[in-house]
């Protein structure tokens, strides 16, 4: 069976920043994208960022500039590296695995910026 297992959160003062780690357990064959989403409380999930298995990548407005999205792919690992993180980046952060077959996701890790 396979899992998510994201790592990498926490709480940090505004300015500050986070490394997310996400990593697959078991065999997960043929990843096309992996993605970060965040969710915040009384908010919809939204995508953050994601990258394709070509290594293209795309991000939300909010956070372009600021994060930064990369893979490993003989480990079967996605990373966000979150530089000036604000308030409002404040939410649970989930990783995506998209495969032919089907989406996997983590369990959620939380993010917290304190003002």
């Amino acid at each position: 069976q396979v899992q998510l297992v994201e790592s990498g959160g926490g709480l940090v003062q505004a300015g500050g920043s986070l490394r997310l780690s996400c990593t697959a357990s078991g065999s997960v064959f043929s990843i096309n994208t992996m993605g970060w989403y965040r969710q915040a409380p009384g908010k919809q999930r939204e995508l953050v960022a994601d990258i394709t298995s070509g290594g293209s990548t795309n991000y939300a407005d909010s956070v372009k500039g600021r994060f930064t999205i990369s893979r490993d792919n003989a480990k079967n690992t996605v990373y966000l590296q979150m530089n000036s993180l604000k308030p409002e980046d404040t939410a649970v952060y989930y990783c995506n695995f998209g495969t032919r077959v089907r989406d996997y996701w983590g369990q959620g890790t939380q993010v917290t910026v304190s003002s």
